[in-house]
């Protein structure tokens, strides 16, 4: 069971790597079993998935405003920015 142990940072570490799809299975398992018993880093991990979505919509936003969506699209894109925002 000491082998499934981690430290805080490195579930940090892996949290970032198996939100980009590149932590091996036994990282994940390794990350789950670290949040049963570590409230602050299920915390983060809660806070970096909606942080990578908020700047994902920010980089779409970006890009769909360099060509064709109306006003009314980029309110509705901006809105939803704002309501990620408050939930952190």
């Amino acid at each position: 069971m000491e082998k499934m142990k981690i430290t805080c940072k490195e579930a940090t570490t892996i949290c970032s790597k198996a939100q980009y799809g590149e932590a091996s299975f036994l990282e994940k398992i390794k990350l789950n079993f670290h949040f049963m018993y570590c409230k602050v880093c299920r915390v983060f991990s809660k806070q970096n998935s909606k942080l990578s979505t908020m700047c994902d919509m920010v980089k779409k936003q970006k890009e769909l405003s360099k060509c064709c969506l109306s006003d009314e699209d980029k309110a509705r894109l901006k809105q939803q920015i704002k309501e990620l925002e408050n939930k952190l």
